[in-house]
């Protein structure tokens, strides 16, 4: 994770150096901070997102400082200051800097830059402390998206220039230096009021209060048709239904059905058979991937319980299996109106969907076996790295670029309609060694089950 923020940064700072290079060539016509100016608006809308998505906001223990002779202003400033120095905040730094400098290096005033640059901080600060506002609110999601969405469709389709409106306001931010104590007034505003929210909850008896939550219970009687699984089914089913982190995961992948519009509708991606592969794999087996990558994880909690009953690992694997199979299924039916874009996409994504049940879902087991990382089910889905270890990396080669490769070169040498048997017939070897391939994964499981279990153990992993 250091080396991803590393890389991320150091990306920024190389956009923000050749930003002024880019928008040169990309509107001759006009200055690059005009340009720039233009778009701000949605830069601040999709950091806004990802910080309400990302950005963890800064928990500590201050029950002992509430019993201590700490004024609570004291504590609250820290606890505000603190959040001002997330690497959030280095986002706009590290991207506006370098771009800053390219500016007076070629003659631009050094005062409108600098008191510029100094806006663009006071406003990521400003979003900083917004998202102590509006996080974990999801109406405020909703009204962000909203915006975001009411926005980009009105200059879209010319009702209302939102980019030539917002151009000049931001614009002025440079051509007129005073206009920085605006960015700042805002700042000292939002901080005011997280100020004040935090001072009127910083009561000890708020910090022991004991949140209460009412548990909506199901019989599922209709998983007992499936016998010996059916228990684990439902621990699955209820596991799902009742924590973030497993709920998450279904509703991303429902979402992730429309992941093929993106590209389908492009006429750059319509002769890119890997591309079409990488979406018939990524669509039809996005909770394969998402859900499946940390088994037995999810059951970190009671795992070690588990494993000291007299419950069979097979059928515990088998059920896994199973609910995987019934979710590349039901995703394959999702993706079925692609056929509009042509029938090659329906050929290419029923061999994914094949490939994905023969042959994805015993690799997905058996990569579990290497899990030793504990999930908390109740954290917070979004940011949360938790389970998260180098076989979450390494299964991405079996699962999503084999099959891409496979079917890439076959269809470049001989044909689609080739290509796609192939892939077909892999997965239906699957499907047949089924059993064998389970009783090799629950072998493994078994030996490796001890150092799972001494691993989920740890909860701060």
């Amino acid at each position: 994770m250091g080396f991803m923020m590393l890389y991320l940064l150091a990306s920024l700072a190389m956009m923000g150096g050749f930003l002024y290079l880019i928008l040169r060539k990309l509107v001759p016509n006009e200055g690059p901070m005009w340009v720039l100016s233009q778009y701000l608006i949605f830069w601040i809308i999709g950091e806004l997102m990802l910080r309400y998505f990302m950005q963890k906001l800064p928990v500590m223990d201050i029950k002992p400082m509430l019993i201590n002779n700490i004024k609570k202003s004291k504590i609250v400033n820290y606890i505000l200051g603190r959040s001002a120095f997330s690497g959030f905040n280095m986002l706009s730094l590290v991207c506006f800097f370098p771009f800053s400098v390219v500016l007076i290096s070629n003659g631009y005033p050094v005062l409108n830059v600098l008191l510029w640059l100094v806006a663009m901080i006071s406003i990521a600060l400003c979003l900083n402390y917004v998202n102590f506002i509006i996080n974990k609110s999801d109406k405020a999601l909703a009204v962000i998206l909203g915006v975001a969405i009411i926005l980009y469709g009105l200059d879209y389709f010319d009702v209302l220039p939102v980019m030539a409106f917002f151009g000049p306001v931001f614009h002025a931010l440079y051509a007129y230096p005073i206009t920085v104590l605006i960015p700042i007034g805002f700042l000292v505003v939002v901080y005011a009021i997280n100020f004040k929210y935090l001072k009127r909850v910083l009561y000890l008896d708020s910090a022991l209060k004991v949140e209460s939550k009412v548990v909506e219970t199901s019989e599922l009687a209709w998983t007992k048709r499936f016998g010996d699984m059916a228990p684990f089914l439902q621990l699955d089913l209820r596991l799902i239904w009742r924590n973030k982190r497993t709920k998450a995961q279904v509703f991303i992948s429902l979402l992730f059905v429309f992941y093929g519009l993106i590209f389908y509708t492009q006429e750059i991606y319509a002769n890119m058979v890997f591309m079409h592969v990488f979406l018939g794999i990524f669509m039809t087996g996005i909770f394969l991937s998402n859900f499946g990558q940390f088994i037995p994880a999810w059951d970190s909690a009671y795992y070690s319980m588990m494993m000291s009953q007299n419950i069979p690992l097979r059928k515990y694997l088998e059920s896994k299996a199973l609910l995987i199979t019934v979710s590349v299924v039901a995703m394959f039916l999702l993706t079925i109106p692609y056929v509009y874009f042509g029938w090659n996409i329906l050929v290419v994504n029923i061999a994914c969907a094949i490939y994905n049940l023969g042959v994805n879902v015993p690799v997905i087991l058996y990569f579990g076996s290497f899990n030793k990382k504990r999930i908390e089910l109740d954290k917070s889905p979004f940011g949360n790295m938790q389970g998260t270890s180098a076989t979450q990396f390494l299964i991405m080669l079996p699962v999503l670029v084999v099959p891409m490769v496979i079917f890439s070169v076959l269809n470049l040498l001989i044909g689609l309609e080739i290509a796609a048997g192939v892939i077909i017939v892999m997965g239906v070897i699957g499907l047949v060694l089924r059993n064998k391939l389970l009783d090799a994964i629950t072998d493994q499981y078994r030996k490796k089950k001890y150092g799972m279990v001494a691993g989920f153990k740890e909860k701060n992993s």
